[in-house]
Order: structure tokens, then sequence, then C-alpha cells
């Protein structure tokens, strides 16, 4: 696994961090957000021309109980929810997506996602999906990270943001969330958020980092500190190594001399009405504030698909909504109302991905928005401890996404399982093929090759599914 090279005695961090006027920062965040403001519309300066909106459903939910139901499978594969019938004549999803059933011309649904190899651990998979690679190197950056480097923002904005990076259990991070793989530091997200501070609760407050940590008037001279630092008398590792900090702390200096860089976290600007439609919990709120960073000119937004805590509780970690085991691991019901459990999850994201979609088509966001649902892998068909807490365990074989936006033509399902949900069965989309489709819709030559010291890699080996656009 890639690590951040830090600089040598010669220029110490606290040096740079103190040039920077930002010590406040946490070591490797790489910028802020600083959207311009309009009084009439509350953001400024636009969206970025091409951007996505990546909802993690962390934990890798049932493929066979939202989008790829399989009502005539035998007992003790098909679960409980009945298929319902959508605005797409033949186009079937789970009877808890009621308001995505009325919408469902204006999303793709994948039913045929597949891991290259029996990839079955969260932190691998998610691996291999944040990248969009199969058999991934170990720091390989992630999709986000790519699209930060290769379309670098002029107008001060952070081009990568994840609300809501890992809350609990670190199986669920995939190693190179906040280091930017090979790229280095300079190219990994902006964390926003946690469990305990969220943007569904009335104190949720923007990162502290969007504050410079000196008064303006002293900001001019710690950066021309900065600049003097040079990295010349260094070779190597080190001279590389400083030059990332020294360029990481010359976007922080940048960012946070600006006033302008908490207004898309201000979601009190939006109306009740709004907010109440994505859903007053961590999906919805975290949607809606994505929603936000993309119309501020944000790139790549990676959403935690987090749903919160059930009133039934339900154990487990915070961060992995869809990790539904069941009873064997202490979650409760898959098919109950828990935090683990489809009862409570799936009309959070019903409600959720709904108003998203929605409010991104009333604002002329959708045609240069890809938002992308998915999880890292599927679910067993077979149903485990089929008793009081039944549930499923971790299936690479097969499973569903969701896109939508970008180009993506609606009204669609692509690929298809076989007869249990068990393997696909027709047109295998493997990740590489998901993040080139990706990195399609996004306008990113599929072609390039990034690295370091002379050495690059390509992007992406997959091939996009042309046929999804039109």
């Amino acid at each position: 696994m890639s690590t951040v090279q830090h600089p040598t005695a010669m220029v110490s961090r606290r040096r740079l961090l103190q040039a920077a006027g930002a010590s406040a920062l946490p070591l490797g965040l790489p910028g802020m957000v600083a959207a311009g403001v309009d009084e009439k519309r509350g953001l400024g300066r636009g969206a970025a021309e091409k951007s996505c909106i990546f909802i993690l459903l962390c934990g890798g939910p049932s493929h066979l109980d939202t989008w790829d139901l399989k009502p005539e499978a035998p007992d003790g594969i098909r679960g409980p929810y009945q298929p319902i019938a959508t605005k797409v004549p033949g186009m079937q999803i789970s009877e808890l997506h009621t308001r995505l059933a009325t919408m469902t011309d204006k999303f793709c649904l994948i039913r045929s996602m597949t891991h290259v190899g029996n990839i079955s651990n969260h932190f691998d998979a998610m691996h291999h999906s944040l990248s969009g690679q199969a058999m991934a190197p170990a720091d390989a950056p992630y999709m986000g990270s790519i699209l930060a480097k290769v379309r670098p923002n002029e107008r001060g904005i952070v081009p990568y943001v994840w609300l809501i990076k890992c809350v609990g259990d670190p199986v669920f991070c995939a190693p190179n969330i906040g280091i930017g793989g090979h790229l280095g530091a300079a190219y990994s997200p902006l964390f926003v958020g946690s469990a305990a501070n969220h943007p569904a609760m009335p104190t949720f407050k923007a990162p502290d980092e969007l504050q410079a940590a000196v008064v303006a008037e002293r900001m001019q001279d710690r950066r021309r500190l900065l600049e003097g630092l040079s990295p010349s008398e260094n070779t190597g590792d080190s001279h590389r190594a400083t030059k990332d900090w020294q360029d990481l702390h010359r976007r922080a200096f940048d960012l946070t001399s600006g006033s302008e860089g908490r207004l898309p976290f201000e979601l009190h600007r939006e109306s009740t009405s709004v907010r109440e439609r994505y859903g007053m919990h961590p999906l919805g709120q975290n949607l809606l504030l994505a929603r936000r960073l993309v119309e501020s000119g944000v790139g790549f937004v990676t959403v935690n698909g987090w749903t919160g805590t059930a009133p039934e509780g339900g154990g487990g970690a915070p961060s992995s909504s869809w990790d539904m085991h069941g009873g064997e691991m202490g979650m409760g019901s898959a098919f109950g109302n828990g935090s683990y459990g489809m009862g409570y999850c799936l009309p959070k994201l019903d409600e959720a991905l709904s108003a998203l979609l929605v409010d991104l088509e009333d604002r002329g966001m959708l045609e240069n928005t890809l938002v992308v649902v998915a999880g890292e892998f599927g679910r067993t068909p077979n149903i485990n401890a089929p008793g009081a807490n039944p549930g499923r365990q971790h299936w690479p074989s097969c499973y569903s996404a969701i896109v939508a936006g970008g180009g993506i033509r609606g009204g669609m399902v692509y690929g298809e399982s076989d007869k249990n949900g068990a393997y696909v069965k027709d047109k295998p989309v493997r990740p590489q093929d998901l993040g080139a489709t990706i990195f399609h819709a996004l306008n990113v030559p599929l072609g390039l090759r990034l690295g370091r010291d002379g050495f690059t890699r390509p992007i992406s080996t997959g091939e996009p599914l042309l046929d999804l656009f039109g």
C-alpha cells in the first residue's frame, strides 16, 4: 500500500504549515471549497463543466432485494419483497422504492456488475471499485483523485470531496482514500462530516479547515515565506515530498484567504420543503450537500451511503448501513427496520436519490452531472440464518448499480443475471468498465497515462459502456 512521503528535516511540516497560514489543517488535506456568492441564487460561479456524484453504498447492498428481484426463485433465495412495476414497461424494482419507481426513465439500471476474481472482503473490493480497475495495484489512485489531477480547478475550488469518510470499523476504509495513491497527497479529497457532525444535525459545522489560521493582514507575509522554501537542494523522494507539501499548503493559503468557502455547507439557505424532500437523515442531507458542492464547481463528490441510526437500533459500525449479514453478526434482520435492515435503509435511499435526480433536473444540472449508485459488491443468493434474523453474505460475482445523468440514457436495463441472481448471464460489467464509463461521461480521455518520476500508468484498462449514452 502506498504511503505519503514526508519532507526532510530541512523543511519541516510545521514550517510549511506556518508558512501557509494553515496550522489548523490536518496533514494530507488538499484544499477547501471556495465558492463564489450570488445574493440571488445563493451559490455562484456555476457548476463544473462535467461532474460526478458517486454514492457508495458501503457494505454492499443486496441486488436481489433492491434492483434485481427474483420472485420465481425458490425459498431461501428470494427475499420477502415483491417487485413493482415502474414508469418504464418491463422494468421492475423493489416495492420499497416507491419514488424511484415513478422515475425509472431518468436512470439506467445495470444488473451485470461483477468483480474479476473472488474479491469478497470490503477492503479490496472497495479498492478496486473506487479506483475503477480490476487487479488494481496497491497504490492505485481513486477516480476522484484522477479527476483532480487531470482537471485542476482554476477558481480556487477543491475538485474532490468525500462526505463522511469512514465511521467506525476501519475495514470499510479503502487504502488510498486519503492519500491520492501514487499521484500524491495533493490529489486526496477534502473529508466532510462524521457520525457526530453530519448535515442532518442542527449543529452541523463545515470543516474547521475552511478558516485561515491567522488574520488576513499576515497572510501575504506567510505566502512570501512559503514561496521562499525551495526544494532545490533536495533530490529524489525528498525533493518530490517537499514539493508536494509546498503545493499542498500553497493551495491551503489560496483557499483559506477567501471568505466564501463555507457557503455550500450552509444548508439553512435551502428551503424547508427542499430539505425535507431529500429526507432529514444523513444520506438525504449529504446528497443535498453534494448537489450544492457540484453547483459550486466541485468536480467529484463521493457520498458514503450511511442512512443513519434507526429508532430500533441494530448494531454494527455506523458507516456501513448496507453490510446486512443479519443475526450472524449481531445486526438484526436484514429485512427488518433496524439500522441494518432494508425496511429502514431502502426507503431512505429511495427518498434521497429520487430528490437528488429531480433537483438536478429542475436546475438544469442533470445532463452535466453523472450520478453513480453502487456498493463494492452484492449479496449471496442464499439467505443465511433464515429464522428470526436472516441476512445475506458478501457476493462479488454478480451485483447491480444505477447510473444517471451525464449523458446516460434513462429508462433502460443493461445486462442480466441468471435466474437466481448468482452469476452474470449477459453483458458483464467489470470495475474497470464502470470506471471507463465514468471517465467517458466526464470527457476524460481514456488513453491518458498518469504517474510520477517518468513512470506512468493508464488511467483505465476498461471499455466504456457506450450503449448507455445517447
